[in-house]
């Protein structure tokens, strides 16, 4: 017994001490409050550093990349990912990463760089596993000779099924000793390694070029297996001494109590924000309306859900989650931009082996319009909406490389199919239906992080599928001008007579129907690749009326509905017209002050070659000509294969609710 303890108490006190040393550095500047009066409201700094030079009250828009992999994730080291998190803030600042394979005396095979600097980034490596992969890769530390960190060496495949398979269940490995103490303390040393990598990565400096935050990713799982993941992101340095992962707290009420808890009520200065990602692989969980015990969920429930979870992704690499298509039943065929054929990954999995048992996605599958009509269907029968989510749109890389979204020179979320090798292999480098993700956007003051994520706080962000595309999205009464298009104060006149995007309409009496004002402008590019320009914009609405009928409506705004564009898919060449920017001015006309509803725009690029269809013409196939199809690009001439995209973007909502629940206090 003695023989097994002592090495134990070793182990933890060396981890205990890293822990502490790091914990000392960190916290070695104060963060005193500073005032500053902005955009008609109090704006207060909670950070030690330089007033940023750049700071405009109307706002500005920045591009970041809120959820990003490094190698302490289990799932990207066991393909090959050697970044750190200090590696990816390097890359998302404009620095080169190697990507793997890696040859076997560690040099990468392919490298990366952004065209552009992201203007801010999140690591969010899985809390999950973060001990068991620091077990299995540090010699002399008790575990790392366990048979599961010897598959996870060897056998690196086998390890990513059996490692996540035992964590989604909530449940420690062997290597992690009977209460999973060993574990626990081996994640201290990730963990400070992540707040030490977020604190060297943020620039403090008046010139506020960028801005990183502390979070990790907790990857929660229902009973099936389906996605419930979310991204929990801090405010400033005050951070819980360990992330509470899906092992201890195995639901999301859980997780919303245990960072109350340890975070938002310790009283250390901790601020939260929880984003649930990716709800198109949830299959229906991530948006429950049932409590842990099954009975529905209570007025409290969605004022804690409301207030942690602010936002969530509708775009990132395993696809578009704001809308289910039907080619038999949807009247919105846009819906069907980058759907996957499956709902949770596990028929993604199984149906690699058994494709008759593998679940495609249903209408009921966690997509976000549905989500967005049952919270207000919910906040008339608690007073309290608990989806009330603002859009963002991010990555999720798992080569530590956030921001490489482009079509263009694309490489994969993962080792080209290989964790380690002695060349690249041929053909496409990641799974057909996958993608390369979109940017977050957020309007914010200045570029630092008490003003972006008070910016997210209050919902005023939007998401892209990749391209930089600035957009503003305003909601009011007939007070908008009617000639806010044409006007050089039109951010103003929004502010002035309207809400922005993530807002809620307060609409007088002597308003017949609430006024909309759209504004957007293309990707300008970089290094002579500019972005394509905008085909039109759209206006999507849902609503719930008193009764709980449901509607939605999908109104074209300003742009061309034509089909005058083009895109060559031999040489990939795009032809047809589009517009540098597109503004215009909606009035709801069917209005029915009695219902709760919603508004978002959407902006459409005009249409363009995908990446795997890129990748194939460089490749010179030509489905026609079998011998053309080099062993790697089957998949070119697949039927699933889209060969076209149209990139786009989606702001944030602007909801109303009727006035005789804002009378009545109910608004969240």
């Amino acid at each position: 017994m003695t023989a097994f303890i002592i090495p134990r108490i070793a182990g933890f006190s060396r981890y205990l001490a890293a822990f502490l040393a790091t914990f000392v550095a960190i916290s070695a500047h104060a963060e005193p409050a500073v005032d500053s009066d902005v955009a008609g409201s109090k704006y207060v700094y909670r950070e030690s550093r330089e007033p940023c030079l750049n700071h405009d009250p109307q706002r500005q828009v920045f591009f970041g990349d809120t959820h990003v992999h490094t190698k302490y994730s289990l799932d990207a080291s066991t393909q090959g990912t050697r970044t750190s998190p200090a590696d990816a803030y390097r890359f998302a600042r404009g620095g080169e990463i190697g990507v793997q394979p890696w040859t076997a005396d560690g040099k990468p095979l392919r490298h990366l760089r952004l065209d552009r600097p992201l203007d801010f980034a999140v690591v969010t490596d899985h809390a999950e596993l973060f001990g068991e992969v620091e077990i299995c890769q540090t010699p002399n530390v008790e575990g790392y000779d366990s048979w599961q960190c010897q598959v996870y060496r060897k056998h690196p495949r086998v390890a990513f099924f059996l490692f996540n398979t035992q964590s989604s269940r909530a449940k420690r490995l062997g290597l992690c000793g009977d209460d999973g103490e060993l574990c626990r303390a081996a994640s201290l040393r990730p963990w400070q390694e992540i707040q030490q990598a977020a604190e060297d990565a943020y620039d403090r400096n008046e010139t506020c070029e960028f801005t990183s935050f502390v979070a990790y990713e907790w990857t929660g799982a229902s009973a099936n297996l389906a996605n419930l993941h979310r991204n929990i992101l801090f405010k400033n340095k005050q951070v819980p001494a360990l992330p509470l992962s899906f092992i201890e707290t195995p639901s999301a009420p859980l997780l919303w109590d245990g960072l109350d808890r340890d975070c938002v009520n310790a009283g250390t200065g901790c601020e939260v924000l929880v984003i649930p990602h990716n709800s198109n692989l949830s299959d229906g969980y991530m948006f429950s309306l049932a409590r842990d015990d099954g009975a529905p969920i209570t007025a409290a429930d969605a004022k804690q859900r409301a207030r942690l979870e602010r936002l969530v992704e509708v775009m990132q690499h395993k696809g578009s989650s704001e809308c289910f298509y039907d080619p038999l039943n949807s009247a919105d065929e846009l819906c069907g931009f980058e759907q996957l054929p499956y709902s949770s990954f596990t028929d993604k999995f199984v149906g690699k082996i058994l494709p008759f048992m593998s679940k495609p996605a249903g209408p009921n599958a966690g997509f976000i319009r549905d989500v967005l009509r049952d919270g207000m269907a919910q906040e008339q029968r608690l007073g309290v909406n608990p989806f009330k989510l603002g859009f963002i749109a991010s990555s999720d890389t798992h080569i530590g490389a956030p921001g490489a979204v482009s079509e263009r020179g694309f490489l994969g979320h993962g080792g080209a199919g290989v964790p380690v090798g002695d060349e690249v292999p041929e053909g496409l480098p990641d799974d057909l239906e996958f993608n390369p993700g979109g940017l977050a956007a957020v309007w914010a003051e200045e570029n630092n992080r008490t003003s972006l994520f008070d910016a997210m706080q209050r919902r005023e962000t939007y998401g892209t599928s990749g391209p930089r595309i600035t957009l503003r999205f305003f909601g009011g009464d007939e007070s908008l001008p009617a000639d806010i298009c044409e006007r050089s104060d039109y951010v103003a006149q929004g502010y002035e007579h309207g809400v922005p995007m993530g807002g809620d309409l307060d609409l007088p009496e002597k308003s017949l129907s609430p006024v909309f004002t759209v504004f957007a402008k293309m990707d300008a590019g970089r290094q002579g690749h500019s972005g394509m320009p905008l085909q039109r914009i759209q206006i999507i609405k849902g609503s719930v009326d008193k009764n709980g009928q449901r509607d939605e409506k999908v109104v074209d705004v300003v742009g061309d509905t034509s089909s005058d564009t083009g895109v060559n898919l031999k040489t990939c060449e795009t032809s047809g017209t589009g517009h540098t920017q597109l503004c215009g001015r909606w009035q709801d006309t069917q209005f029915n002050p009695t219902e709760h509803a919603y508004y978002y725009a959407r902006v459409l690029e005009n249409p363009s070659c995908r990446w795997s269809q890129q990748i194939c013409v460089a490749a010179k196939v030509d489905c026609d000509k079998p011998d053309t199809i080099k062993p790697g690009y089957e998949q070119c001439c697949a039927a699933e294969h889209r060969p076209i995209i149209q990139e786009r973007a989606w702001s944030s909502p602007i909801w109303y609710s009727p006035v005789s629940d804002a009378e009545n206090g109910l608004l969240p």
